[in-house]
């Protein structure tokens, strides 16, 4: 374990504690410095790359929110764009544009992601203006009402993309008034009144060193690295006094969900978009493998059994597959289709029949040896470029507490079984089933399904 010395503010003596975490023949190194803050600083050198992804991930969701302040992480997350004590909306923007770098954000139910794509030479220019804004931002009054009038245009158009609307909807059927079953953007009944001194209060309260991690990705320093984010941090709200890294989010006690129930959103959309599903497992769940294979076989793509059934062989839908989404604590199964609202019926019963199907029987042989194939191919195919290696460090650290390693993650699911994945079906695929449809339909159209 290498040691290095740093400074608090209070100006007395602080080490940051450095350890290699990997030494990944299918990447690079892999190093992990936890500062005196309790701010972890991830990276992976990749010498080949003449890029570097750079990301501030920070512990807060839209989960993490009370019902009136729905929509905070996602209006902050927009807010801290808008300008620091030391740079404008526009500097921060034409900085990193200016050496063709690129720079975005996004609020998840459980994280808040800020990150930036430079060449390896202007890594130290993205570091200094992403941790400046995600750190030292002013909040103005003037930006707050300008964001808000962005934010609820974003809401409008969200609400004009029933494909999407429709995952939402299928949350609130399943998790009800729970944070999980709420609008990550919030509504317009509660981003509308949300004050600036909300949004103030819910950033210094949430968005603290123990609960960051950062990380990077490409032809990079590890220890260069920890220099420049110390730097940049100095003197901001992130530069406190020591402090251990916050716990990842514990899986206990697991969410409430709600009793089966149909929830229809009437509109007069061309294409009926249904989801037809139940509570699944958590991430750290250890039949998370076989979930993935499962959900490869049954609905992961154009050989999918739901694919070939329903779209090849009949030709009723353009789009359907099944999904998985995994919380700390809780966790979706699901299958999505769009198609005519005249062959709903017909869709949701080919679809019921085949989960029937797989519950009882499961499947071959043959089928999970591509699951799993499908399964590894993916994942390693997904870890080409510095963006989804900055991610995998940083959701490792934050989601998990720990980085597994690329090899034993392949021999994790090489090693899930035909019986593994069979027994994982028989359960969760004969649990009763919430229904989500938004098309030219009315409650009462599907009161007897």
């Amino acid at each position: 374990m290498v040691a290095s010395a740093g400074a608090t503010r209070g100006g007395g003596a602080a080490r940051a504690v450095t350890r290699t975490l990997s030494d990944d023949p299918l990447g690079g190194t892999v190093r992990r410095t936890v500062l005196p803050s309790g701010l972890r600083v991830l990276t992976e050198a990749i010498p080949a790359m003449r890029s570097v992804s750079f990301g501030i991930w920070v512990a807060v969701g839209s989960r993490d929110e009370t019902g009136p302040q729905s929509g905070a992480a996602h209006f902050l997350e927009h807010l801290l764009f808008k300008g620091t004590r030391k740079r404008s909306a526009l500097e921060i923007s034409s900085a990193i544009e200016a050496v063709g770098g690129e720079t975005n954000a996004f609020t998840t139910k459980e994280y808040t992601c800020y990150y930036a794509r430079v060449l390896d030479e202007d890594l130290p220019l993205a570091i200094d203006v992403m941790c400046d804004l995600v750190a030292d931002s002013v909040l103005d009054p003037a930006d707050v009402e300008t964001e808000r009038g962005v934010i609820l245009e974003e809401i409008a158009m969200h609400d004009d993309e029933p494909g999407d609307e429709v995952h939402d909807l299928f949350a609130r059927a399943v998790y009800g008034d729970h944070p999980l079953g709420r609008l990550i953007s919030g509504t317009e009944q509660t981003v509308t009144p949300m004050t600036r001194r909300q949004i103030q209060s819910f950033y210094r309260r949430r968005y603290v060193a123990p609960q960051i991690v950062i990380a990077a990705a490409g032809n990079l320093d590890h220890a260069a690295v920890v220099k420049l984010v110390r730097q940049a941090l100095r003197g901001t709200p992130l530069d406190t006094d020591p402090a251990s890294p916050a716990p990842h989010r514990p899986a206990t006690p697991a969410v409430r969900t709600k009793l089966p129930t149909t929830l229809v959103e009437p509109k007069e959309t061309e294409q009926a978009h249904v989801i037809l599903g139940s509570p699944g497992i958590d991430r750290t769940d250890g039949r998370r493998f076989a979930l993935g294979v499962l959900n490869n076989v049954l609905g992961g793509g154009m050989s999918s059994r739901l694919f070939q059934e329903i779209r090849e062989r009949r030709g009723l839908a353009y789009s359907v597959y099944s999904y998985a989404s995994q919380y700390a604590d809780t966790g979706l199964f699901a299958v999505y289709a769009g198609c005519a609202p005249g062959k709903v019926d017909e869709v949701l019963e080919l679809t019921r029949a085949e989960l029937a199907r797989v519950a009882a029987d499961g499947l071959t042989e043959a089928e999970v040896a591509r699951g799993k194939g499908m399964s590894k191919g993916s994942f390693v195919l997904g870890l080409e470029d510095t963006g989804s290696r900055m991610s995998r460090l940083a959701k490792g650290e934050l989601l998990y507490g720990d980085l597994m390693p690329v090899d034993e993650l392949l021999t994790r699911v090489d090693a899930v079984t035909v019986d593994d994945v069979n027994t994982l079906a028989a359960e969760l695929l004969s649990r009763p089933m919430s229904l989500a449809v938004v098309g030219p339909f009315g409650e009462h159209d599907f009161a007897a399904r």
